[in-house]
């Protein structure tokens, strides 16, 4: 059998989201309660994820350009767009007060977050981005996919913190020149 280059390139980006998945699941975790969520989305989900991003920006800006814009052109350069979230929840800690709030119930009362399940998620898309580099594929966080799965549909839950990982195997790296500019040339 004969497997063509964009084949086992897909077939990579797969392998290596499946390790930064299994590296965000076993990333250290504050009073070791794992709140983690984990996704990986390719195809036509990585064309609606784009479609989202997209309209998020036009919505919250009024124009068709930015950073929303960037990111959405961007990620349809990918193979592979790992998710990495955290469930918001309140760790209940004595004698914290990070937050900024006197303790866990004004913080909870509030709507705030507790800073403990953040901060676990930057460990864990740490971990994540640290196997895929390890791979040689490469990738960049992007709080605008975040942004743009807490209005989909992919989980029920919608207490989730979400950050963006998107895979790309090319001979450059599309996460690197990110001017909207080069981007609009280039279509």
């Amino acid at each position: 059998m004969v497997y063509n280059s964009a084949e086992m390139e897909q077939k990579a980006a797969l392998e290596a989201a499946t390790l930064m998945c299994a590296a965000a699941r076993t990333a250290p975790k504050a009073k070791g309660l794992d709140n983690i969520v984990t996704l990986v989305l390719t195809g036509e989900d990585i064309v609606k994820l784009s479609d989202k991003i997209k309209e998020i920006g036009l919505r919250e800006f009024g124009k068709e350009e930015g950073h929303f814009t960037r990111d959405a052109m961007n990620i349809l350069k990918a193979q592979a767009v790992v998710m990495i979230g955290v469930k918001r929840v309140w760790y209940g800690l004595p004698y914290c007060s990070m937050c900024g709030f006197k303790n866990c119930d004004e913080c909870k009362n509030a709507n705030a977050n507790c800073v403990f399940p953040p901060m676990d998620l930057g460990i864990a898309i740490g971990s994540a981005v640290s196997a895929a580099a390890d791979l040689r594929i490469d990738n960049r966080i992007m709080f605008s996919l975040g942004k743009a799965m807490e209005e989909m549909d992919y989980i029920e839950d919608k207490n989730i913190i979400w950050q963006g990982i998107p895979l790309s195997i090319s001979g450059k790296n599309v996460f690197f020149d990110r001017q909207p500019s080069l981007w609009q040339k280039q279509q």
